[in-house]
């Protein structure tokens, strides 16, 4: 799956066992998914080193990415990696407690990136409580992963890729398909079907947009 050096050494860079339960630590490193409460799970580590292939052309130094259905932050910091010190990631969860869990986990071996940097006043990964259907307003993407199900491409994350930039996202309900929405730099939108997935759906709140 992996022949990327840079994908390669973002997810060798972050140790899964700081983003698990700690009753599930024998199974920390194997290649399945792993509940982490609150009826979410972390993805199996093959599908994270699908997601960051298929985004790694757009996570590059000083880009901007948001993680949708941050979790447990796993790949939120696999992300950070990629864009360097110069880059920005936001992770954001509807639930308060998921949000609380990334952020207990990555300080443990990565508390810096959650601290503002001098030269410009934000971290390199910020951490927020946020409907995954809106995005984050106000702010445009160069990769936007989604680690939930949408029963359709929610129209917000579509509206805050940049031209050029790339969206993975899991769509469907009974039968879920990986999508790949790309926007060009004339803002024309194609998108295209990767593989059939299973993961939990991505709540909304409100109407979907």
């Amino acid at each position: 799956i992996i022949t990327d050096a840079r994908v390669e050494f973002a997810m060798r860079a972050v140790d899964r066992a700081d983003f698990i339960r700690p009753q599930d630590g024998a199974q920390a490193y194997d290649d399945n998914p792993l509940p982490i409460g609150h009826a979410a799970t972390i993805s199996a580590p093959h599908m994270h080193a699908h997601a960051l292939m298929q985004l790694k052309e757009r996570l590059v130094d000083g880009a901007s990415a948001l993680d949708v259905g941050v979790g447990s932050g796993y790949l939120a910091v696999s992300m950070s990696h990629m864009v360097g010190e110069r880059g920005i990631v936001h992770g954001i969860d509807y639930l308060p407690q998921l949000v609380d869990m990334s952020r207990r986990n990555i300080a443990k071996r990565s508390a810096d990136l959650l601290s503002p940097r001098p030269d410009v006043g934000s971290p390199r990964l910020t951490l927020s409580v946020t409907d995954g259907w809106q995005g984050v307003p106000g702010h445009t993407f160069d990769a936007i992963h989604v680690g939930a199900a949408a029963a359709t491409v929610p129209t917000a994350l579509v509206e805050q890729l940049k031209p050029g930039g790339r969206m993975i996202i899991p769509v469907g309900t009974d039968e879920q398909v990986l999508m790949a929405i790309d926007k060009a730099e004339d803002g024309s939108v194609t998108q295209r079907k990767l593989m059939l997935v299973r993961y939990v759906p991505l709540v909304q709140h409100g109407p979907q947009c």
